[in-house]
């Protein structure tokens, strides 16, 4: 920070704004939980069953992914025997977070092996610097480059030699899970030959309203999710004027476009019980039915939002790491299935 700048906003541990509007993510929490915020770097050769590599998709925009492929001898390059490919959006409340983060990093290598995947993350641009859409934007930049890779418009070897395009999953965890939505009503109506869409996954989706649920009001905090940073990064994150009934953190308000008239994918919706945002996912899930969609929820009992992130917890605890293993369980099955 420079010496006349003042911070404007800060989340506790994870954000400082400055007069400039520059920004600070620096991690200032308990430094024994940091290292889930360390980058993880890329990995040609396979460590624990799976090789990563990143791809700078658009050097203009600087919109980049990162790759993961399972073991090879889990794979047959033949045609019919390529694998399903998950298209991937990282949370962070719009605000903070990245693709190679180590807290990603465990959770979707264990997916991609356990789910026999190929998973393509994406690396999102961050609010405030970039309001949203841009994060909107950048997932549809990040779906385009895969049709253009399936189309044979661009190349990416790992996903031309590994990777079904015409099995094609959205995921996303917390604001990752806002981006399934979005980009899934975005391309409904669109050619996307060869891409099938065929699923979306919504990790704890960050749907909110502006008048507060009672989950959100009465739930403990955990160190993942406090009423803090929802409030600061949403306000941070959304456009100037915009209350949480926007569309894009409210999908099933009177703002949004009618549900009834998107056409959307197979969706499983994950909910903790014990997460602030319980409330309004819950009711995103029974509006998402009542307009007819395909809709399956799992509950992970007496969790908190992205409890399936914290290793220290997955390690230490029975309990977070069975619901862990159920999470993993339920995803791979619903791929599987679709």
């Amino acid at each position: 920070m420079a010496p006349n700048q003042s911070i404007v906003e800060e989340v506790t541990g994870w954000l400082r704004v400055f007069a400039d509007g520059t920004a600070d993510r620096t991690w200032t929490g308990p430094p024994e939980v940091e290292f889930m915020m360390k980058p993880v770097p890329p990995h040609r050769e396979f460590v624990d069953g799976v090789a990563t590599h990143d791809v700078v998709v658009d050097t203009n925009s600087g919109l980049a992914v990162r790759i993961y492929i399972p073991e090879k001898n889990m794979i047959d390059t033949q045609d019919k025997n390529k694998l399903p490919l998950l298209l991937q959006f990282h949370g962070g409340g719009f605000c903070i977070s990245r693709a190679d983060w180590f807290m990603y990093y465990h959770f979707y290598a264990r997916l991609v092996r356990t789910a026999r995947a190929i998973c393509v993350s994406v690396y999102l641009p961050l609010a405030p610097e970039h309001r949203l859409p841009a994060a909107c934007d950048e997932a549809y930049a990040a779906f385009r480059w895969l049709l253009a890779v399936a189309r044979g418009e661009s190349s990416e070897p790992w996903l031309e030699t590994y990777a079904d395009f015409a099995r094609v999953f959205l995921v996303g965890d917390s604001t990752g899970g806002n981006l399934v939505h979005q980009l899934s009503a975005r391309t409904g109506d669109t050619d996307t030959d060869p891409v099938h869409l065929s699923g979306g996954v919504l990790l704890h989706p960050g749907f909110l309203r502006a008048e507060p649920s009672k989950s959100f009001l009465e739930t403990p905090e955990t160190p993942l999710l406090t009423r803090e940073m929802v409030n600061k990064f949403i306000g941070l994150a959304l456009p100037i004027g915009s209350t949480k009934d926007h569309p894009i953190t409210c999908p099933m308000g009177s703002l949004a476009p009618p549900l009834a008239g998107l056409k959307l994918p197979p969706f499983l919706v994950v909910v903790a019980e014990n997460d602030l945002l319980r409330d309004s996912e819950l009711e995103y899930c029974k509006a998402m039915e009542a307009a007819g969609k395909d809709v399956e929820v799992l509950m992970n009992h007496g969790m908190g939002h992205s409890f399936y992130f914290n290793k220290l917890a997955i390690d230490m605890d029975p309990e977070t790491a069975a619901q862990a293993d159920k999470l993993i369980e339920a995803i791979t099955n619903f791929i599987s299935r679709h």
